[in-house]
């Protein structure tokens, strides 16, 4: 027993020698040491009692902050990451927006409804927070702005480059004027333009007037050596103002108060949500049931542009946050099983409105209005048309129909009844040819078969096109001499151009 007490005690001490190594030969006790000089070693047991851990200064000061700001002016102001425009135009538009108080306070509380999520965006891909301000520029912040070149939506997609950006745009909606697709569009763009220029302002020029105008404005002063800044190249009014805006309104969201400015609060959290929807709905019943005005909903959905949301080409809307929930626990307590009252119908043939509003059991005022359909047109096969659901209707609009559904006019052909005789050898294919009318026609008009003849002197029923006159419009002596030519010709156009008496009119 003694001799394993001993055995014991000369072992601890073997272990005590190898933990005290000298640092030749083992651990550091020095914590800044590399961790590969440690790698080998044990750790140093302290001497003396051990002390507390006091709490201490850090040695830098730029430590950035960890609150969130409450302001979405704040969070915007501290993404500024653009070089700023020293132009004599920007002091210029400073003027014009600070002058402008009324037209400032419309414009930034309308865009309290969409500019959270554009800065998440930007936020989300790295790029300046200055470009949240660009819809200012483009549109006022409105959803529903159209220019003259038919440029559309916030962001102001021509419809060419809407299409590069898989923008939608059909008989049921126009994905420039979607918040989230317009937006998604816009930075795809922008970041696209900053690849090539490497410059924001550049960038910016060419959103503006084409990147294909920027690039060849470019070439121009590389070959005359001159210099290719935003400043320095020769482009449009427009072009040349363009910057300049969005750097006066940057200054005026930077230092309001140095503009005598006042900008509404917009606080930092969501304005709207997504709300799945997973069958065709009324665009009232969705305001009814999330408990909002049908003019709010459109404020946030300004892509739809008929009175139902075809759920296979839209299966998300924007609400409210707040009335998002509202309208999913409403619509889950719902019993009816349809929402829509509305569907798609595609046109078999081509037909009239008045054809197509007695196939449908709706008025003509109500379908031309639905459709955007003008007057003396007649609709064309394939086209696809909004009109009543019925009640027994259970399948939605297809996906297809619903992305890509168009509707394709005709002018309006007016025909007039009139009778003419036949002559000798006179035939169903002669007077169809000699009136370039169809020999179908001809045989239907006259309830004979297509091969049939005619006898001489046989009055033969015709329904020819009538031309439309611009009233208060008076013959020349050509036109003159051309009618009475034609009136030789034709009997039968004679008789019409002299005012003959119809017995029937019908539209084709």
């Amino acid at each position: 027993m003694k001799l394993l007490s001993t055995a014991c005690l000369a072992g601890l001490l073997f272990l005590t020698g190898c933990a005290t190594q000298s640092p030749s030969g083992g651990f550091s006790s020095d914590p800044d040491a590399p961790l590969s000089s440690q790698r080998h070693s044990s750790p140093v047991i302290p001497g003396g009692p051990l002390q507390p851990i006091t709490a201490t200064k850090m040695g830098s000061s730029q430590v950035a902050p960890l609150f969130t700001p409450a302001d979405l002016w704040d969070r915007i102001r501290r993404g500024f990451a653009m070089p700023d425009l020293q132009h004599e135009l920007v002091q210029d538009r400073e003027q014009w927006y600070a002058s402008r108080p009324d037209y400032m306070q419309r414009m930034t509380e309308r865009s309290s409804k969409y500019l959270f999520h554009i800065v998440e965006e930007l936020e989300r891909r790295g790029m300046p927070t200055e470009l949240a301000l660009l819809p200012y520029i483009e549109s006022a912040f409105n959803p529903q702005a159209v220019s003259t070149a038919k440029a559309a939506g916030m962001w102001q997609f021509m419809p060419a480059t809407g299409n590069y950006f898989d923008l939608k745009q059909n008989v049921f909606r126009d994905d420039r004027r979607d918040v989230l697709a317009s937006t998604r569009a816009a930075l795809d763009y922008l970041q696209k333009l900053h690849r090539m220029f490497g410059d924001w302002h550049l960038a910016l020029a060419a959103y503006n007037w084409g990147e294909g105008s920027v690039s060849r404005a470019i070439a121009r002063n590389q070959k005359a050596g001159l210099g290719t800044s935003y400043t320095e190249l020769n482009m449009p009014a427009e072009t040349r103002m363009y910057v300049p805006k969005l750097q006066a309104v940057k200054n005026i969201v930077a230092d309001p108060e140095a503009f005598k400015t006042e900008l509404p609060l917009i606080e930092n959290h969501p304005y709207f949500q997504t709300v799945d929807i997973t069958h065709d709905i009324d665009v009232a019943l969705v305001a009814q049931l999330a408990g909002i005005r049908e003019q709010d909903f459109r404020a946030l959905n300004p892509s739809f542009n008929k009175p139902v949301i075809l759920a296979a080409g839209t299966p998300q809307i924007l609400l409210p946050w707040d009335n998002a929930k509202v309208f999913q626990r409403n619509l889950e307590a719902r019993s009816q099983g349809q929402y829509a009252s509305w569907t798609v119908w595609t046109v078999p043939s081509t037909m009239s409105v008045a054809e197509v509003a007695q196939r449908m059991s709706m008025s003509e005022a109500d379908l031309r209005h639905i459709n955007g359909i003008p007057p003396r047109m007649l609709i064309k096969a394939g086209s696809a048309l909004m009109v009543p659901r019925s009640t027994t209707t259970r399948q939605d609009v297809t996906e297809h129909v619903a992305d890509h559904g168009q509707i394709a006019l005709t002018p309006e052909i007016i025909t007039r009844r009139t009778t003419v005789r036949a002559g000798k050898r006179d035939s169903v294919a002669s007077m169809a040819k000699r009136y370039r009318v169809s020999a179908a026609n001809v045989a239907d008009w006259n309830s004979v078969k297509p091969g049939a003849a005619f006898k001489a002197g046989q009055q033969v029923v015709l329904y020819l096109p009538v031309q439309m006159k611009t009233a208060g419009a008076k013959p020349t002596k050509a036109g003159a001499a051309r009618n009475q030519s034609a009136s030789k010709k034709s009997p039968a156009i004679s008789k019409v151009a002299r005012g003959g008496t119809p017995t029937k009119t019908r539209r084709h």
